[in-house]
């Protein structure tokens, strides 16, 4: 860990958050484009029940990021603020107590799945055209790969909020490029016509056990030079470790836990118009992705550095990380708002010819972009709080952007505009929630500030 001191104190801020944001920003994309990958190859069967039951069936794989988040997230801010304070041998402690708890946590969600899965495909938005499609889907990336997948998660967020950025993300990335390779394998080579969606999944299943493999001996070879560990004699953290893990991890998992509930409300919502509309959304939900996986990225990346800085008290270099993350983020926001809507049909094409589909796809796409900046915002604002131990405010933008605003105005949105009303929810959302993260963020770094007057 002494070799990567410099980046967290003297390396300047740029070079620091670049050194950081670009492995993980590749990471980022790399999971982006497998995560189309299954879209875009089932959309090639020009079915699209098919796309919307892996619409529909993804946000219950989703809820596996969310809960790596917990461990990940949370054990993972607080190291960076104990090797901030120079308490090593805690951290491993920490590191430790977040690997067997998320383990424990990935294999009873996937049992849970397992034994409800039948009322769990009731409730999530399907129809009597997607449900059997969802199921195969189901059993294999989340049954099956629930656990590989959510350690593979878990430990990629350990390695870098301790620096090693490059392997966090080479891990994430490589398992994100063989589910690009092994898609077209399993849906048109190895398995009959018709059997797309169980492709789809076993490629997916795989290439996450492969990702767990390749983190598991990196975690092997780092662990007698760094505070990696996963050791069972060291599984229990000090006092005071487990609340500070779960006061930043329960935010952390709140935000897109409460983006797959809000999923599931908008595709219960659209089972009522028809499938073709699920199915577009699906699809512009995953173009969306591009500025959501680089405003992650680059909060992934901000995280470690400035929970260190807190923690040394160097409140300046903390708040020019949080700038700099700033001026990336909204900068790439604004570039997707002029390409996505002037190039909306060109987007949504590839991934499906059906014309009704391509027509929902369009105009969704181009309602959805506007929110791009605000979203932007109010994650790095979410990480930031994250970084510091401040919960209780990651809590409300979290909640605000994916819940508390978003999933209300779904049912009045529907009311007063109908299906297209539904697809302003969530830019409408995120730009309330700006205003929120704005004045939160806002007055937390004034009182810093007069702290050290």
């Amino acid at each position: 860990m002494n070799s990567n001191r410099e980046l967290f104190e003297t390396m300047p801020v740029r070079k620091a958050l670049t050194k950081m944001a670009i492995p993980t920003i590749i990471s980022q994309l790399i999971t982006m484009i497998y995560n189309l990958a299954d879209t875009f190859f089932i959309g090639q069967t020009n079915n699209s029940y098919m796309v919307a039951a892996v619409s529909v069936s993804y946000m219950l794989f989703y809820i596996l990021t969310a809960l790596s988040n917990l461990l990940g997230i949370g054990g993972g801010s607080l190291i960076s603020r104990m090797l901030g304070e120079h308490r090593d041998e805690e951290c491993r402690n920490v590191c430790s107590f977040s690997l067997y708890t998320s383990a424990l946590v990935g294999v009873l969600y996937s049992l849970g799945v397992l034994v409800f899965m039948e009322p769990i495909l009731n409730l999530i938005g399907t129809s009597e055209n997607t449900i059997a499609f969802c199921r195969q889907y189901l059993f294999w990336v989340v049954v099956v790969g629930g656990l590989p997948t959510m350690l593979s998660l878990t430990m990629s967020h350990l390695l870098r909020n301790i620096g090693h950025a490059k392997k966090s993300s080479f891990g994430i990335g490589m398992g994100g490029i063989l589910n690009i390779i092994l898609d077209p394998i399993f849906m048109f080579l190895i398995l009959k016509p018709g059997n797309e969606v169980i492709g789809a999944a076993v490629a997916t299943m795989l290439s996450n056990v492969i990702s767990f493999i390749y983190f598991a001996v990196v975690f092997f070879r780092l662990k007698d030079s760094t505070i990696l560990c996963y050791s069972i004699k060291k599984l229990k953290p000090h006092k005071g470790a487990i609340p500070a893990i779960f006061l930043v991890g329960l935010p952390a998992m709140l935000g897109p836990l409460l983006a797959a509930i809000s999923n599931i409300v908008v595709n219960n919502l659209m089972v009522s118009y028809n499938d073709f509309a699920i199915a577009a959304m699906g699809i512009v939900k995953k173009v969306d992705m591009i500025p959501l996986s680089i405003s992650q990225g680059v909060a992934q990346a901000m995280l470690p550095l400035v929970a260190y800085n807190y923690a040394s008290k160097d409140y300046k270099r903390m708040n020019d990380f949080t700038k700099a993350s700033q001026f990336c983020v909204m900068g790439f926001a604004f570039a997707c708002v002029i390409v996505f809507e002037m190039f909306a049909l060109y987007i949504i094409t590839p991934f499906i010819k059906d014309p009704q589909t391509v027509e929902y796809g369009v105009r969704f796409l181009r309602i959805a972009v506007i929110g791009t900046p605000f979203m932007g915002y109010n994650i790095l604002t979410t990480f930031n709080f994250q970084a510091v131990g401040k919960g209780a405010e990651s809590i409300v933008i979290s909640s605000c952007r994916q819940g508390v605003i978003s999933i209300p105005f779904m049912f009045l949105m529907n009311r007063i505009a109908g299906l297209f009303g539904l697809a302003w929810t969530q830019t409408l959302a995120d730009i309330l929630t700006f205003i929120i993260a704005f004045v939160l963020y806002r007055r937390f770094y004034k009182r810093l500030r007069s702290s050290q007057l």
